[in-house]
C-alpha cells in the first residue's frame, strides 16, 4: 500500500515507515549500539550526535514525500532497525539504499526483505536512476546482500578519511 506522506509498505509482518520526531528513541537505541554501528560510523553513537543526525533524517523526510529514512517494525517485536531511499549527495541523479538491524536480527534474511522492498521502490518512484549501496569494505554481510541484487563494485578506497566501498546497480 502506498499513500503520499504516509509512506507504508508492508511485507510479512513488516512495515516500513518514515520516521517523525517522536520515533527518536527507537532511533537512538538503534544507533548506540556499538556493533550495529561497527561498520557506520566505528562506534555507537551519543545521545547529542544521535539527535543531530536525527535531526537531518527528519528534515530529509520533510523535503521529500516518497523517499526519505525508515523504522522497520515487526509486529510482534517491534523496532528491528531502520533503512533508507534517498537521493545520494554526491550526485541528486543517483539514488542510495542502506539499513542497519539490530543484533538480535542478524543473519535472518530482515536485510534481503528490507533491500527488496527498497529496490522495489526505487524502481517505482526512478526507474531509469541508478542505485548505489555505500559500505565499509570490511562488511561483508552487506556487500553479499547487494551482490545478490545485482549491484556491481565501482569504488574502494578513502572518501572523507573513512575506508568506502561503492556498489551501483545500472539502470
Amino acid at each position: 500500500m502506498f499513500k503520499k506522506c504516509n509512506f507504508i509498505f508492508n511485507f510479512f509482518m513488516l512495515q516500513i515507515l518514515k520516521y517523525k520526531w517522536e520515533d527518536f528513541d527507537n532511533y537512538y537505541s538503534l544507533v548506540k549500539d556499538d556493533q550495529v554501528m561497527k561498520y557506520i560510523t566505528g562506534k555507537g553513537m551519543s545521545e547529542e550526535q544521535a539527535l543531530r543526525k536525527f535531526a537531518e533524517i527528519l528534515q530529509i523526510n520533510k523535503d521529500d514525500d516518497l523517499l526519505g529514512y525508515f523504522k522497520v517494525i515487526d509486529h510482534d517485536t517491534g523496532l528491528i532497525g531502520d533503512c533508507k531511499l534517498v537521493r545520494y549527495k554526491r550526485d541528486r541523479s543517483v539514488l542510495e539504499i542502506g539499513y542497519l538491524l539490530k543484533r538480535t536480527f542478524w543473519k535472518k534474511g530482515f536485510g534481503t526483505k528490507i533491500c527488496q522492498k527498497l529496490l522495489e521502490k526505487a524502481a517505482e518512484i526512478a526507474p531509469n536512476d541508478d542505485i548505489i549501496g555505500v559500505i565499509d569494505p570490511d562488511n561483508i554481510a552487506s556487500k553479499r546482500l547487494l551482490e545478490k541484487f545485482g549491484f556491481e563494485r565501482y569504488f574502494v578506497g578513502e572518501e572523507d578519511g573513512v575506508p568506502t566501498e561503492k556498489l551501483v546497480l545500472h539502470k
